[in-house]
């Protein structure tokens, strides 16, 4: 999980493990989940991306990685902007405030829908 603000990242990281998931995070930025993903025998399942990670970061570089892994992702924002161009516009996207019941429903479509 990939998101810079701490309050949301605990409610997210609650959500998740209360419906049995292990939450590989969060993490506060994309350089920290890059060195989480460096080692591809450890891919999560799925993953989920803010976009915006303040001070001008964003999840893009995370989301490739992902790509590259072949993991599934969600973005969980409030960027309201396709700023991530063609690559990432098919992606899911879930508008903050996000409720836990879209959430959970997200990753479980993520994960019912792998190949």
């Amino acid at each position: 999980m990939l998101e810079d603000e701490y309050i949301i990242a605990a409610e997210i990281k609650h959500w998740l493990e209360q419906e049995g998931a292990a939450v590989i995070g969060p993490f506060p930025n994309a350089a920290a989940a890059l060195q989480a993903l460096a080692d591809p025998a450890a891919a999560p399942d799925a993953g989920v991306l803010d976009i915006n990670l303040g001070r001008g970061g964003t999840a893009y570089p995370v989301a490739e990685r992902l790509d590259a892994l072949g993991v599934r992702y969600i973005f969980a924002t409030g960027n309201n902007q396709d700023v991530g161009g063609d690559a990432f516009s098919a992606k899911p996207r879930l508008e903050k405030p996000v409720s836990t019941r879209a959430l959970l429903r997200a990753v479980e479509d993520l994960l019912s829908d792998r190949a």
